[in-house]
């Protein structure tokens, strides 16, 4: 039943493709609240109904951005040991970067939009939206295996963190000049992260 805010299920989904759209042109695009309601075409009341805040919108969209990449997370899956798991969940944030012409295009993409341009609140709150998504990502999985008893139970922010650092610099890695095998390197840097982080060998 649509409500008399206009916060009907349609206009969430209006608010999250008009978001995604503005963030595709400009991924530094300040996603404000006035701002892409007047792209979705809906009131600031109906957008406040599903996003209380810039923060919760950021969130969403890119849970939603996350999802289309990364449709099948294998951290569940019973027939990999835990290390292999977690590897495998890495490989996926690692692969949209590709490699070579790819991974520079990719990383000429984030200069642009994050490291040249001047460093205003909107522009840090749309980097703070993507790192904070990235960090519960990976919390996430170190969580489930916490569940499943490879992992000490305990805030796992720290390990998130370095292994978000680990990702960032083979991203960055791909995009330069390889004179060995960049593939079996990068596997190995992999499991050395998840062993220091699991305790494995």
């Amino acid at each position: 039943m649509e409500k008399r805010d206009g916060g009907d299920v349609s206009s969430r989904e209006k608010v999250l493709a008009a978001a995604a759209a503005m963030m595709a042109e400009n991924p530094a695009a300040n996603l404000s609240v006035r701002a892409v309601a007047g792209r979705a075409g809906v009131s600031v009341g109906s957008l406040r109904f599903h996003f209380p805040t810039q923060d919760a919108l950021q969130d969403a969209l890119l849970a939603r951005i996350y999802d289309h990449f990364f449709p099948e997370d294998p951290i569940r899956d019973s027939a990999l040991s835990a290390r292999d798991r977690l590897v495998a969940c890495l490989r996926q944030i690692l692969a949209p970067n590709g490699v070579g012409a790819d991974a520079r295009k990719a990383w000429a993409g984030v200069y642009t939009a994050f490291i040249e341009p001047e460093q205003t609140p909107d522009l840090r709150s749309t980097y703070a939206g993507i790192e904070r998504q990235s960090l519960r990502r990976v919390t996430y999985w170190l969580s489930v295996l916490a569940e499943d008893g490879a992992l000490q139970r305990a805030d796992h922010t720290p390990q998130a963190r370095f292994l978000l650092t680990v990702l960032n610099g083979l991203a960055y890695e791909r995009a330069l000049p390889s004179s060995g095998p960049l593939l079996q390197s990068e596997t190995t840097t992999l499991y050395l992260a998840v062993d220091a982080v699991l305790g494995t060998h």
